[in-house]
């Protein structure tokens, strides 16, 4: 099988962190290009991991015929645009989450895969964890029984990323906790329990702990150090109440809050069994039988996610296939996410499907 030649586009944390070392560790990808808006980034990759030429405008490697695949690992404000004129100059990608800054963008990106043939899969990694998916398989195996509800809780201290950069701008970010953090969330538990279709969606995002730049107190701050000047115009917490045909889904995250105990987990709740997934770990199953109470902690191998999902995004580009992270699966959780914004400005219900009386 040849190697499909790769670029990948912007060389932060994410790209350098995991796209790279995953595309390097696979032995039917070869690394072509680092681009990077700021070439010095680029030309670090370049001699970091001993490969690829640096550029700095995307446009070379839309030129380049040799290149199949892209990662596309920017800010979220140029995901749709990257994206799409990569699709339409005849390169796959795997564009980091979220998908886009809004609804509207990622139908775009989903409209121009429809148009060019090519594939465009989307970073929610988690739906190639080990232990997601054997919660999946159990969810789809009866063992929960009825699963009636899912409770989703991404909290911490005192945490936002980078205040008054990027990360709190919502014309670059689009959204603060529940698009950077919440969209792995939200899409994890879509995943696990059969991509339900949501009906309607209820949520309130809240402002509150970094408005006072200056006087910010924190316990961490990646992406740092804030920006006394800069932007803070998203939101640090958020609460919601989704209603599908399948179980009901609530969350509540916080990039910020009073309450000094971080919690990261998630609630699949049935009539026969339950299950607490702790986020990116292991996971404990609740039962009951012959009148007692038991406790289980499955033990298993895991493997690297973001390893399984590069490797999952060559083999489709070889292949033609459609994965599970394709636009086509996953835009369900951009079209939430963008209904518990627009819920919480309008400060009311959205209606997304009228649910059936027959």
């Amino acid at each position: 099988m040849k190697s499909v030649q790769v670029a990948v586009i912007g060389c932060g944390t994410i790209a350098r962190s995991q796209h790279i070392k995953a595309y390097l560790a696979n032995p039917h990808a070869e690394i072509k290009y680092f681009c990077d808006t700021q070439k010095e980034r680029a030309e670090n990759a370049v001699r970091d991991f001993g490969c690829g030429i640096a550029v700095e405008d995307y446009r070379i490697i839309l030129d380049d015929p040799d290149v199949e695949a892209v990662s596309v690992c920017t800010p979220n404000n140029v995901h749709a645009l990257i994206t799409i004129d990569c699709l339409r100059a005849g390169k796959h990608v795997l564009c980091e989450k979220p998908a886009a800054r809004t609804y509207a963008e990622a139908l775009e990106m989903q409209r121009a895969q429809q148009e060019t043939g090519k594939l465009l899969h989307i970073g929610v990694v988690n739906r190639f964890h080990t232990g997601v998916n054997r919660i999946k398989t159990m969810i789809e195996g009866g063992d929960l029984g009825e699963l009636y509800h899912v409770y989703a809780s991404f909290r911490t201290h005192r945490s936002i990323p980078g205040l008054g950069g990027a990360f709190t701008t919502k014309a670059i970010a689009g959204g603060g906790t529940m698009i950077d953090r919440g969209v792995h969330y939200l899409d994890l538990v879509l995943y696990c329990t059969g991509d339900p279709r949501p009906l309607t969606v209820s949520g309130q995002t809240f402002s509150r702990l970094g408005k006072d730049i200056a006087d910010y107190a924190y316990v961490h701050m990646w992406a740092g150090p804030s920006i006394r000047d800069g932007t803070y115009d998203v939101e640090d917490s958020v609460t919601a109440l989704i209603r599908t045909d399948g179980p009901t889904i609530t969350l509540h995250g916080a990039w910020a809050q009073n309450i000094g105990v971080e919690e990261s987990y998630i609630d699949f709740i049935g009539d026969k069994a339950g299950v607490r997934l702790q986020y990116g770990k292991d996971f404990v199953v609740y039962s009951a039988k012959d009148g007692a109470l038991l406790e289980t902690m499955p033990r298993y191998r895991s493997e690297d996610m973001f390893q399984n999902e590069i490797d999952n995004f060559l083999t489709c580009v070889q292949t033609g296939e459609r994965s599970t992270n394709n636009i086509d699966s996953v835009i369900v959780t951009s079209q939430i996410i963008q209904a518990i914004y627009d819920s919480s400005d309008a400060r009311r219900e959205i209606v997304l499907q009228e649910e059936s009386t027959i």
